[in-house]
Formats: C-alpha cells, sequence, structure tokens
C-alpha cells in the first residue's frame, strides 16, 4: 500500500515540560537550532511523504506560522547579503504541503488523530508524535512504511523499554515475524508493570489504515477518561493483521527533560560546526 499523508498530533498541553511550555508549544522546543515540529517534518518529507496534516488546539497556531512565509525576514536577509540564512528561511515553508485540523478540546491521542479525518480520506496514512524525535538512517518513518508495503498493513514503531517504565507507554503483546518484525496479538495502554504482556512499547510513529477512524469515532473512553489511541489500535488489529518493527536508531523523548537536554547532545554531535567543541566540553564536564 502507498502511504502519501501523515498526521503529526501537536495538540497536546505539554504539562510534562512546564512551565517551558506554558506560553510556548512544546513542539516548538528546539533541537539545537530547528524546533521539535520541523524536525518530524524533515522525516516525512525524507520518507516519502506528500501531505501533512498537523493538528493543533484552539490558539496555538505558532505551530503552523513556522513553516509559513515570513517576508519582513527575508528581506532583512537579502538586504543584507546573508543569503545561506535566507535560503534557510525559504526552504522551511515551502518543505511540504501542510494543512491544519483542530482538536477543540484535549480529548487523547485517539481522538486527536480523528480530528484529521476529513484531510486524510479513505487511504492509509502515518501518524507522528513530535514528542518522539528520532536518529535514524533511513528515517524511522520510511522503515515503517517499509514493512507497511511489504506486508500491505498498519504498523508501529517498537522499543524495548525498562521495566520500570513499562506504565508511561502502550505495551504490547507480540509473536516473531521477520527480522525486528513483530505481529502484534494484543496491547495495553500503561500497564503496571506485573501485568504488562511484554517489554516493547510502542513509540511515536504509527502507520494506519483508514478503518481507525471509524474504530475511534466508536470508541469509549480508556485510560484518564480519554480515547485512547492504544485501543483503537487493538480493535484494528481484531479486524486485520498489524505488525510492530523494532525501528534500528536512537528515539528522544522531548517530553522528558532529560529526553530533551539529551536530545541537544546528541544532535549537536552530528553537526561539523559543533561536534568538536561540544565533545571537548562534554569531556571537561565528566572529568570536573
Amino acid at each position: 500500500m502507498r502511504v502519501r499523508k501523515a498526521v503529526i498530533v501537536a495538540a497536546g498541553l505539554g504539562t510534562r515540560m512546564l512551565p517551558a511550555t506554558r506560553v510556548i508549544p512544546k513542539e516548538i522546543l528546539p533541537v539545537v537550532d530547528r524546533p521539535a515540529i520541523q524536525v518530524v517534518v524533515e522525516e516525512a518529507v525524507a520518507s516519502g511523504i506528500e501531505e501533512i496534516v498537523i493538528v493543533v488546539s484552539p490558539g496555538r497556531s505558532i505551530v503552523l506560522d513556522h513553516f509559513a512565509p515570513v517576508p519582513d525576514l527575508e528581506r532583512h536577509l537579502l538586504a543584507r547579503s546573508k543569503h545561506e540564512l535566507l535560503e534557510v528561511v525559504r526552504s522551511i515553508s515551502g518543505i511540504a504541503r501542510i494543512t491544519r485540523a483542530e482538536q477543540a478540546e484535549p480529548l487523547g491521542l485517539g481522538h486527536a488523530v480523528l480530528q484529521a479525518r476529513a484531510a486524510v480520506g479513505d487511504e492509509p496514512f502515518a501518524v507522528m508524535l513530535p514528542d518522539d524525535i528520532f536518529d535514524a538512517d533511513p528515517p524511522c518513518l520510511r522503515q515503517l512504511l517499509e514493512v507497511a508495503e511489504a506486508r500491505e498493513g498498519p504498523v508501529v514503531a517498537l522499543m524495548r523499554v525498562a521495566r520500570a517504565e513499562l506504565s508511561k507507554y502502550g505495551i504490547v503483546e507480540a509473536e516473531p515475524a521477520g527480522p525486528r518484525l513483530y505481529r502484534l496479538t494484543g496491547m495495553v495502554e500503561k500497564p503496571e508493570p506485573h501485568n504488562a504482556p511484554s517489554d516493547f512499547a510502542i513509540v511515536g510513529r504509527y502507520v494506519l489504515t483508514p478503518e481507525i477512524f471509524g474504530i475511534l469515532a466508536d470508541g469509549q473512553p480508556g485510560t484518564g477518561g480519554e480515547i485512547q489511541l492504544t485501543d483503537g489500535l487493538l480493535a484494528l488489529s481484531r479486524r486485520r493483521a498489524m505488525y510492530g518493527y523494532e525501528f534500528a536508531g536512537t528515539r528522544y523523548d522531548l517530553g522528558d527533560r532529560l529526553g530533551l537536554i539529551t536530545a541537544q547532545i546528541g544532535f549537536g554531535l552530528k553537526r561539523p560546526d559543533l561536534a568538536a567543541r561540544l565533545r571537548d566540553y562534554l569531556q571537561t564536564v565528566v572529568s570536573a
């Protein structure tokens, strides 16, 4: 199956990163010098996605504004012959075809995905969470798309997590189906460790079929009184084969303070203009 569209959910309140997110959406928090939302959009484009729907909450247009043209800034850079910066600014506004969907109330991830139904239509699509940033080659989403195309079915990104962390994630029950590939036989949202069916967590990237919209629309509130995407995935897996893929690469949780810090370090070390100085600084910190 061919996937052309991606839904990026940027409607959360960002409470885990307060007070930084009191005014600024967490999706605008930087990964070195790029907002998280830009990093995710770039991953989608590099994976072959043609259209992107960003789900936002009311009054949070700054996430979309980042991709809009900024004529005043462009004129300023042009007048000062800062052509490299000008090209960077212009490339952001032309990166992809981006449309907006709105989640009026914070009723859960599943509810947020449902708000993109009209924009996605009756075709398979990807879901990307900008809390989760991946350093992977090929991109994490591209890895999932290759599985979805080969298996003609939905697939989610999996990562092994420590026992103490299981209650923070949707955890799957799965059986091997190939290298790094698993067929999902069950899943549960944020279980207590003694109730978890495995140590495989679903993390921030999904490729889904349009049946999920009807499931979410008919769904009842689950954990936390919200429409949980995990519950919808479980119902979808009962209708058709669903897979999990243990992606190759590194994932950073930008909804976690340590995750935000390590993302700066990880991506900073990949920058030729920063790597040597950053490495020297880290060595002085470790030896202090």
